[in-house]
């Protein structure tokens, strides 16, 4: 009976603790995958801490080094991380990667082959990752999944920069329906560009109408962004303002940026920002959910190429603060441009042909420190980015969808809209189960592994037997059950033609081991010790006899033990008491002939595992005393 109730408080304490980690691992999961690095990099810390899970928690904490472009710290993570068993062997691959960033060439070349000696030698990360030095993008986009379809809007124009407000979608657009006089832009002979918007529920070229006010002139007018609670807007035009063009010295008319309110239906009130300049272009805004900074792109003097991503301070009176460059980090030689904040991940997505990309303009977004600083950016990849013009980001609130503008292949017209679903990683939920009575396993061991036997997780259940983790898509893997007294188990799944589905329920039902090694359990004895001795007394000698007949009945059992003491004395000479008990218990088993092997450890815990409220400076009698002076033994394996 008292072993019994020391295994269930063990159990509690177990099962508890469990929960808390797993808590953690799925905030670290959400951080990582919102960009959140900072922030899952303590989640990630605090795993590794407790040793729940260890091996994922190391492997992704190197992991958000690299997005925030701190190579050297994941060094001495990855380091450790491949000397894992069963690591993922893309771990040699970023192994070798990072070891090249920090200048360790000949040590990256050895870890390269082992890489391409696992399996991977016809990988195309091998080439493109060593081409292009871009480890960060690489191991976003391993888990980063996107569908992507045309929307019914497109006309034989351009049509891009699609954004949600309301019900509606808005967006600008070339085409020239309506207009008795066509005017054409010479640049591109295309009609000059006005916004339009389409009703979420019938997205259609029909559906599609101007937008109501002052916004749409003779000029180009478009693409628009809008304040949180959709009053204002913000949106590129040529400077042209009441009725006048404003040009440069050769007249040329350069675009800025314009505010209209919404006022009883209509867009009215047009503005022109303070920073609007007849001499460059100030053009493609997008605003903070809070109204207070405005991004957008210009080629004003001072930038570091073509078009740089700017950010200014919207002042109370609506006026815009002197502009701030985002830096070398975003902005290149080349142009970047179509500026997105997304706050719920605080990330800013942008265009750029200036970055490493897959063709022309590519979609990025940027990873910021602890100090809200940009450190890194991220190509989104395919099918986000194409090898011809990808810009126009947009990300619904809720973060799962949006739309991306393309010239693409397969296209209606020019520029096109696209519709893009983003789908996280699979969430695997599983239940671990008796086979016979359907009841949930609590302080089972679930190991969820690939199929050639990479380890990526493994859980202890609690009470209600449960795991979760998020797992690729179109990938196979194993799931391994195992606990004392049951025989273990493993079943093999795959995460093939998900592409709707957000979790996949895979659950484990184990078989009871034969019923009279569940017997023994109850045969095993605690053995006590007088106060401050470890020598072995004849009523304990009495009890461990009857583990050496057992032993002896059970070849194939294999147990460890544990010894403990009372309160008294301080922690450190309790703890040399209790290995003494533990090796002096140990050593009457083996002189009886039961080889040494079967024993996987013997180990004291001084006072720190209790069972009763007897601890330092608490009044307790002997007998109370006596119950924590002990040996306790525990079935490691039955075959």
């Amino acid at each position: 009976m008292k072993n019994s109730k020391l295994i269930l408080i063990a159990f509690v304490l177990i099962c508890a603790s469990s929960f808390g980690q797993t808590v953690k691992q799925k905030r670290a999961e959400r951080q990582f995958n919102n960009f959140s690095f900072v922030k899952a990099i303590k989640t990630y810390e605090k795993l590794i801490d407790t040793s729940f899970n260890q091996n994922y928690a190391m492997r992704k904490l190197g992991d958000a080094y690299i997005m925030l472009r701190q190579p050297e710290k994941a060094l001495e993570i990855y380091a450790k991380v491949v000397q894992q068993e069963n690591v993922p062997s893309e771990y040699f691959l970023f192994y070798a990667q990072t070891l090249r960033a920090n200048g360790k060439y000949d040590e990256s070349k050895k870890w390269m082959k082992k890489f391409k000696e696992a399996g991977n030698q016809d990988d195309l990360r091998v080439k493109e990752f060593f081409k292009n030095d871009d480890l960060a993008s690489a191991i976003f986009n391993v888990s980063e999944k996107n569908t992507i379809k045309t929307l019914n809007l497109n006309t034989k124009y351009n049509d891009f920069g699609a954004v949600e407000l309301n019900d509606n979608i808005v967006f600008a657009s070339s085409r020239d329906e309506g207009v008795s006089i066509k005017r054409l832009y010479g640049w591109d002979a295309q009609p000059f560009i006005d916004i339009f918007q389409v009703p979420l529920n019938n997205v259609s070229v029909e559906a599609t109408s101007k937008i109501e006010g002052d916004v749409n002139s003779i000029q180009h007018d478009g693409p628009a962004a809008f304040n949180a609670d959709g009053t204002k807007m913000y949106f590129s035009r040529n400077n042209y303002y009441n009725d006048k063009k404003i040009e440069d010295q050769k007249g040329v008319m350069h675009l800025g940026i314009y505010t209209a309110d919404y006022v009883d239906g209509k867009w009215v009130n047009i503005k022109p920002s303070n920073l609007n300049s007849p001499s460059y272009i100030v053009y493609h805004p997008t605003i903070s959910s809070d109204g207070k900074k405005l991004y957008f792109a210009s080629d004003m003097p001072g930038g570091f190429g073509g078009t740089d991503i700017y950010v200014s301070d919207v002042n109370e009176d609506g006026s815009l603060a002197t502009p701030k460059n985002l830096g070398p980090i975003v902005n290149t030689e080349g142009n970047e441009s179509f500026p997105f904040i997304y706050e719920e991940e605080n990330s800013l997505y942008f265009s750029s042909d200036g970055h490493v990309g897959l063709g022309l303009l590519d979609v990025f977004a940027t990873v910021k420190n602890e100090n809200d600083e940009i450190v890194n950016v991220i190509n989104l990849g395919e099918p986000i980015n194409s090898k011809y013009d990808d810009f126009g980001y947009f990300l619904s609130k809720e973060g799962f969808s949006g739309y991306i503008s393309s010239n693409r292949k397969g296209g209606v017209g020019g520029d096109d809209i696209y519709a893009f679903t983003r789908i996280p990683p699979l969430t695997l939920k599983g239940q671990i189960r008796d086979a016979v009575n359907n009841e949930p396993i609590e302080g089972a061991k679930v190991v969820l592994a690939r199929n050639n036997g990479e380890e990526l997780a493994y859980f202890i259940t609690g009470k209600d037997g449960y795991y979760e983790h998020l797992i690729e898509r179109d990938k196979e893997f194993v799931l391994k059950g195992s606990k004392e007294k049951y025989n273990s188990i493993q079943n093999a799944f795959n995460s093939f033609g998900l592409e709707k589905e957000k979790e996949l329920i895979v659950n484990l039902d184990l078989n009871l081991a034969p019923i009279e090694d569940v017997a023994i359990l109850a045969d095993l004895d605690i053995i006590y010790f007088d106060l401050d001795k470890s020598n072995i007394r004849p009523d304990a000698a009495l009890e461990l006899d009857k583990v050496v007949s057992l032993m002896n009945k059970y070849p194939g059992m294999v147990i460890r033990m544990e010894s403990h003491t009372d309160s008294r004395a301080d922690d450190q000479y309790n703890i040399d008491l209790s290995n003494r008990r533990a090796k002096s218990t140990y050593e009457y088993i083996i002189s009886k002939g039961i080889d040494s092997a079967r024993i996987t450890k013997y180990e004291g815990f001084g006072e720190t595992q209790l069972v009763n409220k007897c601890s330092n400076g608490v009044k307790c009698t002997e007998a109370e005393h006596q119950l924590n002076r002990r040996t306790e033994f525990i079935i490691v394996k039955m075959k």
